[in-house]
């Protein structure tokens, strides 16, 4: 075994039993821990614009991917015609670096408000880190690599189908830009994170609110961190 086999054929699988398992264990053990743990009682202008950024730009950039992933042919006959091609990766493009706004208004308010800072997990700057790695080398696919949405349907999605249909094939991936590797490698990573950080959160449905019972979060120190 070579050591991206390892990489590409080993570590989807690793990363997958690990959230399975370990979103199974937390649920069972400690479900109120099924938030995001919102600190917007601490401070709300930043957040607000990095969270509207962030989410809108990451749900619409998710929809795309899983269009493309569920239907790529579709994508690739879009792209025969060269107009409907540069809209695709002008619109991308732009979705990205939205995206990133947000992200990094998100990281910049987490940082620099000591009342946040005080509340930040070590966990919570690895996910923002990772995430940032994510968003960062899709922005840098899309401005130094054209027609990304071709080539991730052409090369990318097949192998993400090969995952799921256990036979990894990973010479389709082996030829793509390094920094679209790591793109890929660490979309996996993000999802061995999700029991162990506030990704947590979106395996959550919504609609369980209505009946769940009533949740106060209250952040505990022993000593003052913030004074007067």
């Amino acid at each position: 075994m070579t050591f991206s086999d390892f990489l590409f054929a080993v570590f989807p699988y690793l990363c997958i039993i690990i959230a399975i398992v370990g979103s199974v264990w937390r649920y069972v053990g400690d479900r109120f821990s099924y938030s995001s743990l919102s600190s917007q009682f601490l401070e709300t202008r930043q957040l607000f614009w990095g969270s509207v950024a962030w989410h809108y730009g990451i749900l619409i950039v998710l929809t795309i991917h899983l269009v493309g992933f569920l239907i790529p042919e579709t994508i690739l006959w879009w792209n025969q015609v060269p107009i409907r091609l540069y809209f695709m990766e002008t619109t991308g493009f732009t979705l990205a670096l939205f995206t990133l706004g947000g992200l990094i208004m998100l990281i910049v308010r987490r940082v620099n408000n000591p009342r946040i800072r005080a509340v930040t997990s070590p966990m919570d700057m690895v996910l923002l880190l990772f995430l940032l790695v994510q968003v960062g080398t899709g922005v840098w696919t899309a401005m130094f690599y054209r027609w990304g949405s071709s080539w991730y349907a052409a090369y990318a999605v097949p192998y993400l189908w090969s995952i799921f249909y256990f036979k990894p094939d990973v010479t389709l991936v082996n030829n793509l830009p390094m920094v679209t590797q790591i793109h890929i490698l660490n979309a996996f990573a993000l999802v061995l994170l999700i029991p162990f950080t506030r990704l947590v959160h979106f395996l959550s449905v919504p609609i369980k609110y209505i009946w769940r019972p009533h949740q106060v979060v209250r952040w505990n120190r022993r000593t003052p961190v913030i004074g007067p």
